[in-house]
């Protein structure tokens, strides 16, 4: 899993809010399968917890989430992440009749291929994260529902991870398994780098990643999440004026960045409240409440219900 990194207060960069965000995540879970196509054809993938994942090693098809009217076109050497395991169809032809992909891509092992109409056409892998993290909702709520990677920058990277993942999965070696998750959670990382380097992200903390000031900003809030942070202070990280600085942040994630702050806390209270043994008290006072009815407000606040509910995910 990824490794939360001892926070230096002259060197506030030195962390990094994407790995802790996606630690939160908390993948638990992956399956990948091979696709290679032919003809006119339609797969329906059902709603699930998590994140599919779909590269095109050769050939083009198109990506339609159910609740999005707009399909994106993947072509050879395009990654795309759906975020939030919704339903989702993918296809050659719109009209063609589809099929259920749950039992095409099970008739095929771990790391296999499964193939449509004789394949030859389209050839690519599809993938799934489960996610058993808390407050998967609320962290991807700034990520797009669909991630769609078409630059070179960091695509090859993505396409070697895939293949990687694969062959690992298909040609099992002593330390596949622990190696094959390595990878599963790389291909995440990968992803979002590249759409960052892309400049296609857009609000939230994915967008606040894609600007250096912004970026120090996050990473010293999360690095020293207890500290009494003021909008001076993050200023002053940032290296800029504190005027200046709040209206970039908020023109950047569309708030302020104590509300980010707050969220962050909340979103931490909640993992440990859902995965630990850790009192109350202790868990106000890790994200810097010293009041248990403080933080049990602003909790109740931010989350929708009571900290007292634990293990419960939030909304």
């Amino acid at each position: 899993m990824l490794e939360r990194r001892e926070y230096r207060r002259d060197r506030p960069d030195l962390m990094d809010p994407l790995s802790d965000i996606l630690t939160l995540l908390r993948p638990t879970g992956y399956g990948f399968r091979g696709l290679d196509t032919a003809g006119d054809w339609a797969l329906d993938f059902r709603e699930a917890h998590g994140i599919r994942c779909f590269a095109i090693e050769a050939g083009s098809c198109w990506l339609q989430p159910s609740d999005d009217d707009t399909p994106t076109l993947l072509s050879t050497g395009d990654v795309a992440l759906v975020m939030g395991g919704q339903p989702v169809r993918l296809y050659s032809r719109a009209d063609a009749e589809p099929r259920d992909a749950f039992a095409l891509f099970s008739s095929a092992p771990a790391g296999g291929v499964a193939s449509l109409n004789g394949g030859g056409e389209c050839r690519g892998v599809g993938g799934f994260f489960e996610l058993g993290g808390s407050n998967v909702r609320a962290l991807l709520a700034a990520v797009p529902p669909v991630v769609h990677v078409r630059s070179d920058n960091g695509r090859d990277a993505l396409l070697a991870g895939v293949r990687r993942l694969m062959r690992e999965l298909s040609e099992p070696l002593p330390g596949g398994a622990l190696l094959a998750s390595h990878f599963a959670q790389a291909l995440l990382v990968e992803a979002l780098r590249a759409h960052l380097a892309d400049g296609e992200a857009h609000g939230g903390w994915l967008a606040a990643l894609a600007h250096p000031t912004m970026r120090r900003a996050l990473a010293a809030m999360h690095g020293d999440v207890a500290r009494r942070w003021t909008l001076h202070d993050l200023a002053q990280v940032s290296g800029m004026s504190r005027s200046s600085f709040a209206a970039q942040f908020e023109s950047v994630t569309g708030e302020t960045p104590i509300a980010y702050l707050t969220r962050w806390r909340m979103a931490l209270a909640a993992d440990r409240l859902a995965n630990t043994a850790t009192s109350l008290a202790q868990v106000a006072a890790s994200v810097g409440y010293n009041s248990v009815s403080a933080f049990g407000a602003a909790f109740k606040r931010i989350t929708g219900r009571s900290p007292r509910r634990r293990g419960e995910a939030c909304v």
